[in-house]
């Protein structure tokens, strides 16, 4: 009956035997490496980093060069007998112990104790201890009398991922190496050759996100190797997240794609078929400000950013996301995230809670801070500054000409100085020096076009503006963010929703709702609407809410945007 070999993880069977196979720590390889070849080693080291970087790793390879019998330029040969000794743990004279669970103060005395003897198979007893920073204060106090006065044959390496909490007594009698995240592409090099030299078939797009999943730790990258290649199939980035079971990465994607289109419905739709399926909305929230810091990091420090990446998500998907997103949008929806997520430790209702602050990320409005100012203020540039590119272009301008209507010629020059000349429609009328009433005060009756000793008096540019989108709803677009810097915030949301007609004096609001018509049938939102359309339109306004949809005219929408740009670049903040 034949035998069977045990199957050695990746991690297991891939840990660096020398020095120079150490991934991403030359910093500290290069100076161990010296040390070693110059006879000038230390009796204590201790080395601080995260999990996986390589810390008990290049404390064993230490531990055989300081004893190998033939040492390659600092590096162990692996092949004497004392470095396979020491490999294979034959060696009672190289220990490795974990202070977590030998963290009392009796097992450093028994450590200090069998230290003072000589070591019987190689030149140097070494002990390394893993996880110090879990010994107690009886014990770190047993340890530093040993560290003070060690005898010549002993050296203590020392390894831990919090060296905040190592007394300072016992660093000072340490030479300290900190160890580096590995950075992203340095995993995926060695992901690449480890999968080439076991037959894994694994692709760029899975190796990218293997090593960001990773986030700095070479050896979770390596098992998460392991368990992919488990299935046969090549491994690839849609293979990861389904092994992983993080596929719901992609609707996280999906749903942070939604809310930078402003698509609330959707959004709200997609959240509600999570919460379905048992996803927990807290869980939702904390995904999508990850994906937020991610896209705000990378926005950021495209290059140097990488290594603080979250790794959940691949290259093409920020860059897609990325695009669709300035910085104080990204600030703004974190922001937002952040303040929700810690108000759900105590909310009464989750899923409530969770999509109001969807509704607050689709609409800028709603968020009463500055950040969501800041958004709101970056997009209107953009707005304008696309209108303003478009309105130089030489289609915009031959469109313009297009349409421009033939000039009405007089019959006769008129002699007399009283009769005024018609202006160009183009031209704008001079401003007045008081500007436009600030909001609150009562807005006068416009003033008769009748002529004064002859002369028609001006027609200001507003209100032409105001008569010709009378025709439909351009005025209610145009003067949307003015209504809403006026309302309450609960009622921002609904009238971001309505759609509005001004004909003849009276604006007509259609609501799609009964519940918005209810909210905003108020008179306190019928002064505010009456009051700010009557300061565009230069003459009174009634307003009425009425339920229903309006009958749309097609109408240039590029033209409202224009106008939009015009009536900003002329506001003043009181």
């Amino acid at each position: 009956m034949g035998g069977f070999s045990v199957y050695q993880a990746l991690y297991r069977k891939w840990r660096p035997k020398t020095f120079s196979d150490v991934v991403g720590q030359e910093h500290i390889t290069a100076t161990l490496k010296r040390q070693v070849a110059e006879g000038r080693l230390s009796h204590a080291y201790l080395f601080t980093g995260t999990r996986g970087t390589g810390k008990t790793t290049c404390a064993k390879i230490l531990a055989k060069a300081v004893n190998c019998e033939d040492p390659q330029n600092g590096d162990p040969c692996n092949r004497c007998p004392s470095c396979l000794g020491i490999e294979s743990g034959a060696f009672l004279d190289v220990t490795e112990l974990d202070a977590a669970s030998n963290n009392g103060v009796d097992n450093v005395r028994a450590l200090r104790d069998e230290a003072v003897y000589s070591p019987a198979q190689v030149k140097k007893r070494v002990y390394i201890i893993d996880e110090v920073h879990m010994l107690t204060r009886e014990a770190f106090n047993a340890l530093l009398k040993i560290l003070e006065e060690p005898p010549e044959h002993l050296m203590f390496v020392l390894a831990t991922t919090e060296l905040h909490k190592v007394p300072a007594t016992i660093l000072s009698r340490c030479q300290r190496f900190a160890f580096r995240r590995i950075l992203p592409r340095d995993i995926e090099a060695r992901l690449a050759y480890v999968a080439k030299e076991e037959g894994i078939r694994l692709t760029p797009d899975g190796a990218e996100l293997l090593a960001r999943l990773a986030d700095g730790a070479l050896r979770d990258a390596l098992s998460l190797l392991d368990q992919c290649a488990a299935t046969g199939a090549a491994v690839g980035a849609a293979e990861v997240l389904e092994t992983l079971g993080l596929a719901g990465n992609v609707q996280t994607a999906q749903l942070f794609d939604l809310i930078l289109r402003r698509d609330a419905k959707a959004a709200l739709l997609l959240l509600g078929s999570l919460y379905a399926g048992g996803k927990d909305v807290g869980a939702v929230l904390g995904e999508l400000s990850t994906l937020a810091r991610d896209l705000l990091i990378s926005s950021t420090a495209p290059e140097g950013g990488e290594s603080l990446l979250s790794g959940g998500y691949d290259g093409k998907t920020l860059d897609a996301l990325r695009a669709s997103a300035s910085n104080a949008r990204l600030i703004q929806i974190c922001t937002v995230l952040q303040e929700s997520a810690a108000a759900l430790q105590s909310s009464v209702n989750r899923r409530t809670d969770a999509e109001l602050c969807l509704l607050r990320l689709c609409d800028e409005s709603l968020s009463g801070d500055l950040t969501a100012l800041a958004a709101r203020v970056a997009r209107l540039e953009e707005q304008l500054a696309a209108g303003a590119a478009f309105a130089s272009s030489p289609a915009a301008k031959a469109s313009a000409k297009a349409e421009e209507a033939p000039p009405v010629r007089a019959a006769a020059p008129s002699p007399a100085p009283e009769q005024a000349q018609d202006a160009p429609p183009w031209e704008d009328a001079p401003a007045e020096e008081d500007g436009p009433p600030p909001y609150g005060e009562p807005v006068e009756p416009a003033a008769s076009s009748a002529p004064v000793n002859g002369v028609p008096a001006p027609v200001s540019a507003p209100t032409a503006a105001a008569d010709g989108a009378a025709q439909d709803g351009a005025i209610f677009t145009r003067l949307m963010e003015n209504y809403k810097n006026r309302l309450p915030v609960p009622m921002r949301a609904f009238i971001g929703m309505a759609k509005g007609r001004l004909a003849d004096g009276l604006l007509t609001v259609y609501c799609g709702t009964e519940a918005q018509k209810n909210m905003l049938d108020k008179p306190e939102v019928a002064s505010v609407l009456s009051e700010v359309t009557a300061q565009s339109a230069g003459r009174d306004v009634r307003v009425r809410f009425v339920l229903g949809e309006p009958a749309d005219e097609p109408h240039d929408k590029m033209q409202d945007l224009l106008q939009m740009g015009s009536t900003f670049s002329n506001f003043k903040i009181q």
